[in-house]
């Protein structure tokens, strides 16, 4: 499948895509909705921006395109994160990113300072690796680490297989609303107010 930024100063550009069958990429119709839904939190203009499991960088680098102040990828895999970094390249986004080549279930999102916590974290790590959500599960964990990572008003994007519905709460997380598109879901977790 071919994948685009779908708006902003970067509309229409193609990304490159890796020779593998290992992502699951999002598609337009699913990525203009999910970015709808965005707009009513007025992100991702000006947001710090983490995109976790980024694959491509599909979704970082539409942020960036519509306004993101910066955007942390991290990816795992050694093939996808020289992709990503083509992509980061093509889109002349290098000053606002940062690719980091991990497992973002040990890492988060990664911040050296209080200055650098993030509005906007993406968490879309392959399907069978969030099957599991209880809170001591991989995906527990990391929405732990992350709410020392994000903003007080900040917000965390999951993207699940349809028949996976999180927990009402993890740590300083309530899980808010939830969308369902085929056979994708994604949660929108924010801190408990």
């Amino acid at each position: 499948m071919m994948m685009r930024i779908i708006a902003g100063t970067k509309k229409g550009m193609k990304l490159f895509s890796p020779d593998t069958q290992i992502s699951r990429p999002i598609t337009d119709r699913v990525k203009e909705s999910l970015f709808s839904i965005l707009y009513t939190y007025d992100l991702p203009e000006g947001a710090r921006v983490a995109d976790l499991f980024c694959g491509v960088g599909s979704l970082g680098l539409e942020a960036l395109s519509r306004g993101a102040e910066f955007v942390t990828f991290v990816e795992k895999d050694p093939k996808v994160f020289a992709v990503l970094n083509k992509n980061i390249e093509k889109a002349g986004f290098e000053k606002e990113t940062k690719a980091i080549r991990a497992n973002a279930f040990n890492i988060g999102a990664v911040v050296d300072s209080d200055l650098e916590k993030y509005g906007l974290v993406f968490v879309d790590p392959p399907y069978a690796e969030v099957m599991n959500i209880q809170t001591d599960s991989p995906l527990g964990v990391l929405l732990d680490l992350l709410g020392e990572q994000i903003t007080f008003e900040g917000i965390v994007i999951v993207r699940t297989s349809r028949d996976v519905s999180l927990l009402k709460k993890y740590g300083c997380f309530q899980t808010g609303e939830r969308r369902q598109w085929g056979t994708m879901a994604i949660t929108i977790l924010g801190k408990n107010r």
